[in-house]
């Protein structure tokens, strides 16, 4: 059984995080709750859940205005070439649907499959806000407990500067 927005408030107590949320209607596309982002200060998220040509799962979590290049971002992070993953496999490896992938959602992953990347720029944030598993609510916490939450988890994020890569023309999206 997948873990609810309960268990992760309860994990983020555990460990003493801070965290708000707030609940609104369903979100499915970081275009959308403008006045989400601006009742809730700090970095808003877009969240990818990707397969590699060799079977790596990836989620990739970074600023909600960084663009990410699926074509050259294999080349960055050193996988085969990516593609988004199924809906199917999304929901068996992180217990979440589209619409709400999330970081916290490593949360249901227990068997570790899912490779970390996060967007260098969130750290430049005080607070980062994510779904907490579904995408009615939106969580803020300090960007320093992202990881420490992450890494009480047991990943190892791989940390990629989106804004420096689009700065030399590496992204394109």
């Amino acid at each position: 059984m997948p873990a609810t927005a309960a268990d992760l408030y309860a994990a983020f107590d555990e460990l003493g995080i801070a965290w708000r949320t707030i609940e609104h209607e369903p979100v499915f596309r970081v275009e959308e709750g403008r006045e989400i982002k601006a009742a809730m200060p700090g970095g808003h998220t877009k969240n990818l859940f990707l397969k590699d040509a060799k079977g790596q799962l990836w989620l990739v979590s970074a600023l909600g205005h960084s663009v990410i290049d699926l074509k050259s971002l294999h080349k960055v992070i050193g996988s085969a070439r990516l593609s988004f993953g199924a809906a199917a496999l999304l929901e068996e490896v992180l217990g979440v649907t589209p619409g709400s992938v999330t970081v916290f959602a490593l949360i249901n992953d227990t068997e570790r499959r899912v490779k970390l990347v996060l967007d260098r720029g969130l750290y430049d944030q005080e607070l980062v806000n994510f779904h907490p598993l579904a995408n009615t609510a939106t969580t803020a916490i300090r960007s320093r407990d992202l990881d420490r939450f992450v890494r009480a988890l047991g990943y190892e994020p791989q940390i990629v500067d989106f804004a420096a890569l689009q700065a030399q023309g590496d992204a394109t999206v």
